[in-house]
């Protein structure tokens, strides 16, 4: 099973365009244009969250193609890291791959930037959050088989106390390898919440593959700046959970550059922010109550023809809602069980019966043999011998005898009968 290398990649343009367009007047107030780029702040209730928390005291995992060390936006907010891919350095900020190198970062800087001053520079949805680095590589930008880079890592960020697990990658295959089933239970029974990416059609995945197939994740579907679901950068699939922004993204690339992209990879770690957020507001909850929070606080589009629904999921994510808004306690996980998927389909907990325990049975003793009635011989007939079986024979016998004789002599009688004589002279 091999990660699909489109589904990382990120459609780009430069980001001097649009900084441009985005440069007030001499004359209006003094707005940092990239920080005004970054719509999904505003009208995706993250800055009205912030009233409430910025994420502090949560860490977040980027397991993809490492943290640059570059990047100012990210000064701080990397706590930790280490490299799976067999070709990183250890402590996972060296970025992985020729087309990928720049992609860890631009998922880091959405979860978790720090801006570059106060009101400047791009900043994530829980700047306040810390972040893990854990390097992957793709296909031949690793010596070790992608199955068991992403097992590892996630083990890895457990243990080393991540909140919040983002994934921004697929595999474009519904199922995935059994390695995955411990390591994501290990996430789960550790009570990780974690967030994956449903994949983009633009790079082939018309539906949602592995991992954002496993139950109990958190996937994420992209929308436009219209909030309809990205014909691009979004795919479709009744796994998905929330949708929220996957166009006209920003991201920081390992260098410092900023760029504009698209892609669920990126709507993932704006998801993975509003988890943190939540992990933060309410350190009661366990995992299973965090996405439900999510989940249930989001906005239903008017396009959407069901809840869930394909393209949408629940709806729209809204931070602000997912914070503050009072909602139940559940006691399972909305995205389902994976042990119990295992169980049902792997068949991995079944259970021998048991053997049944022997009952004693007592047995009542035979009854006596009767005593022999004299002491004749077996070899001589007995009276009931006699009669009923040497009598009727010797008749039978007579009898048949009697019958063949005389069928004998009226043959011969026809005979005569038959012959015929000489002429008389």
């Amino acid at each position: 099973m091999r990660p699909a290398r489109g589904a990382v990649a990120a459609a780009l343009i430069t980001a001097s365009a649009l900084l441009s367009a985005a440069t007030p007047a001499p004359s209006a107030p003094a707005v940092d244009p990239v920080r005004n780029m970054e719509y999904w702040l505003d009208e995706y209730g993250v800055t009205d969250a912030w009233k409430t928390t910025k994420g502090e005291g949560t860490t977040i995992a980027v397991i993809d193609t490492g943290v640059g060390r570059g990047p100012r936006e990210l000064d701080g907010a990397v706590v930790g890291g280490a490299d799976f891919s067999g070709v990183g350095t250890p402590d996972g900020r060296t970025p992985i791959g020729d087309g990928d190198a720049d992609h860890g970062s631009w998922v880091a800087s959405l979860a978790a930037g720090r801006g570059t001053g106060s009101g400047k520079g791009m900043v994530g949805v829980a700047p306040e959050a810390d972040l893990l680095s854990l390097s992957i590589g793709f296909g031949k930008d690793a010596t070790v088989p992608f199955v068991d880079q992403v097992a590892e890592a996630i083990r890895w960020a457990v243990d080393h106390g991540a909140d919040v697990i983002n994934l921004s990658f697929t595999t474009n295959t519904l199922d995935w390898d059994r390695s995955w089933d411990d390591a994501f239970l290990y996430a789960f029974d550790h009570d990780a919440v974690v967030i994956v990416a449903a994949g983009n059609r633009e790079s082939g995945t018309e539906e949602v593959g592995a991992p954002a197939t496993i139950p109990g994740v958190l996937t994420v579907g992209g929308v436009d700046r219209d909030r309809r679901a990205s014909n691009s950068a979004s795919t479709q699939g009744i796994t998905i959970g929330v949708s929220a922004p996957s166009e006209e993204l920003l991201g920081v690339s390992a260098n410092g550059d900023l760029v504009v992209w698209e892609g669920t990879s990126g709507a993932a770690p704006i998801v993975a922010g509003i988890a943190a957020l939540v992990r933060a507001a309410h350190p009661d909850l366990d995992a299973a109550n965090v996405i439900n929070r999510i989940v249930s606080t989001a906005t239903k589009p008017a396009r959407a023809k069901s809840t869930p629904d394909v393209l949408y999921g629940y709806g729209l994510v809204d931070a602000a809602a997912a914070v503050t808004r009072p909602v139940a306690i559940v006691e399972e996980n909305p995205m389902g069980d994976l042990r119990e998927w295992i169980r049902l389909y792997r068949r991995a907990e079944s259970t021998p019966a048991p053997s049944p325990t022997p009952t004693p049975v007592t047995v009542a003793p035979l009854p006596e043999a009767e005593p022999p009635s004299g002491g004749q011989s077996a070899l001589l007939p007995s009276p009931e011998t006699l009669r009923y079986g040497t009598v009727p024979l010797v008749v039978l016998s007579l009898g048949t005898i009697l019958i063949v004789l005389g069928v004998t002599a009226a043959a011969r009688r026809i005979r005569s009968a038959r012959t015929p004589r000489p002429p008389s002279r």
